[in-house]
């Protein structure tokens, strides 16, 4: 290398190397007793013009302040550690006065302490620590941490934390003296329509004197309203699908047991409980015999042992209690009360009479962001889309194979089908296990949306009888209509009225329709329907 290039190159070293020297200042006696003592906004904006500066041992000071570990008197400020006390500015060992006092940090400096070591970490190569910090600092801007955040967003790579830093920059920015300032930050706010930026411009507008800034907030805060208004229409949208899958679940096994074979089974909330059981048992079972990598594959494991589950316990009820009460509706109804507090008690002796959890496998935490204030989480989403292959099945197991032919025959004329040779005994067994198997599948659904407990299905019994009628009894096409219909209704109510009323308005909404449309909303078609 030619000497000149040579000398060039240490040169371009040395000026770096100076730079770097002066970017890093070096964390000052009196900056740590401003910190430490004084009132709360003196020291924050102590802290904050050491943050703007800092290197390893102001980052450490922070850390201490925020860990409770800072004592002071007069002239000194200690770092505590292991009973020692060190000098913050030269790290020696200090012997700790009895006259220095603890450092007191209230709510105020303890979000300021979090927001400067958020500031610290701007600086970090992992992603996830910079978005978290991005993050912290949009919640608690401040205008002298602007060139720490230029400096990270010049460095930045990333287009998601970039852009959260631009709202960062921004943010700090409102609060600013500078009336063009606040201006463009306004401005800039407005795009980014979210409920946390309109949350900043609220707090500015209640502040703001100047009257340019005001209009220019207001017209923000417009713009992020209409915004939001529909992401609130989703949420609630997709709140009511949500639900409406749940009471589809629920009822499904209901169309067959209530619907197909006229049955009034009020233990069908309890064939859902266990099967919400069977799920946390299969949890338990990966928990301690399988390695945790195959964690999240127990959901799989659980659907068919719950559904072979609650199909046992049903083809059992049928087979012992149900088939000696046909035609006797009110016997029936009895009968199955009865036995749905024998359930509930027998859970409560094998299980105890505690809720217990059932966790979430890694697949369905967390959820997909539409919006900034609409997030779908991955749970309901699967479990619309569960429901959705659970109608299919059952629509192609009656309608295109041999015993849903059978239950479909012996349904609509019990005598002609058995002087075919259909064994009608065995098929009421076996449709009676299926419309039980199916409510052992919502258990199985509910457990991954709330807590599973002896009195699960007591909280959905009477929704899911209220949608087989409504849907019009035997139609399947009717209960998935009913379902989606009363769980979107329902949604809509709630946000505008309170869930009590929503739940009220609800069920004068199926009386009087059932008052004006017995048959529900498909009638079954023959020569006995009504016209």
């Amino acid at each position: 290398m030619p000497i000149s290039l040579r000398f060039l190159s240490c040169c371009a070293a040395v000026i770096v190397t100076l730079v770097a020297a002066l970017s890093a200042h070096a964390l000052t006696l009196d900056e740590a007793r401003a910190i430490a003592s004084g009132d709360s906004e003196a020291r924050i904006a102590a802290l904050n013009k050491a943050v703007a500066t800092a290197d390893e041992k102001t980052a450490a000071f922070i850390q201490a302040m925020a860990d409770d570990a800072v004592k002071y008197t007069e002239d000194k400020v200690f770092l505590i550690k292991d009973d020692k006390a060190y000098d913050p500015v030269t790290g020696a060992e200090l012997k700790l006065p009895d006259t220095a006092e603890d450092v007191v940090n209230n709510n105020l400096m303890r979000g300021a302490l979090d927001a400067a070591q958020a500031a610290l970490k701007l600086g970090s190569k992992d992603e996830a620590v910079r978005a978290e910090a991005a993050q912290a600092l949009f919640k608690e801007p401040d205008e002298s941490r602007l060139p720490l955040v230029e400096k990270a967003l010049a460095a930045e790579t990333n287009d998601r934390i970039k852009a959260q830093l631009e709202l960062v920059r921004a943010a700090s920015m409102l609060g600013s003296t500078d009336k063009a300032r606040r201006l463009a930050a306004a401005k800039a706010l407005g795009e980014r329509r979210s409920p946390d930026t309109k949350l900043l411009l609220n707090q500015r507008l209640a502040d703001e004197t100047d009257a340019e800034v005001r209009k220019t907030i207001e017209a923000s805060i417009a713009s992020i309203d209409g915004s939001l208004v529909w992401g609130d229409r989703i949420n609630a949208v997709f709140s009511g699908i949500s639900l409406g899958s749940v009471l589809l679940l629920a009822a499904l096994g209901l169309a067959i047991t209530y619907g197909l074979m006229g049955v009034i089974n009020m233990a069908h909330g309890e064939l859902m409980m266990i099967g919400a059981y069977a799920t946390y048992v299969m949890q338990g079972i990966f928990q301690r015999y399988m390695p945790e990598s195959l964690f999240g594959g127990y959901l799989v494991a659980a659907i068919p042992v719950s559904f072979l589950t609650s199909a046992l316990v049903g083809a059992v009820l049928e087979r012992g209690v149900i088939r000696f009460l046909y035609g006797r509706p009110l016997e029936t109804l009895l009968a199955t009360w009865g036995i749905s507090l024998m359930l509930q008690q027998l859970v409560r002796s094998l299980f105890g009479a505690q809720n217990v959890g059932v966790e979430n496998p890694g697949w369905m935490s967390g959820g997909f962001s539409m919006l900034s204030n609409v997030t779908l989480p991955w749970n309901r989403i699967c479990i619309v889309v569960f429901a959705g292959l659970v109608l299919l099945a059952m629509g192609w197991l009656i309608g295109r194979t041999r015993l849903g032919l059978f239950v479909r025959g012996v349904t609509q004329n019990r005598p002609i089908a058995s002087c075919m040779g259909v064994n009608t005994a065995r098929i009421d067994t076996y449709a009676f296990a299926l419309g039980s198997g199916i409510a052992g599948l919502a258990g199985c659904a509910l457990s991954q949306i709330g807590n599973v407990g002896p009195d699960l299905g007591q909280s959905y019994i009477v929704d899911s009888f209220m949608v087989v009628v409504m849907g019009g009894v035997g139609q399947l096409a009717g209960t998935v209509y009913a379902a989606l219909g009363l769980g979107v209704l329902n949604k809509f109510i709630e946000g505008w009225a309170g869930a009590v009323l929503a739940k009220i308005a609800v069920l004068v909404f199926i009386i009087i329709f059932i008052q004006k449309r017995p048959q529900g909303i498909f009638a079954v078609k023959g020569r006995s329907a009504e016209a």
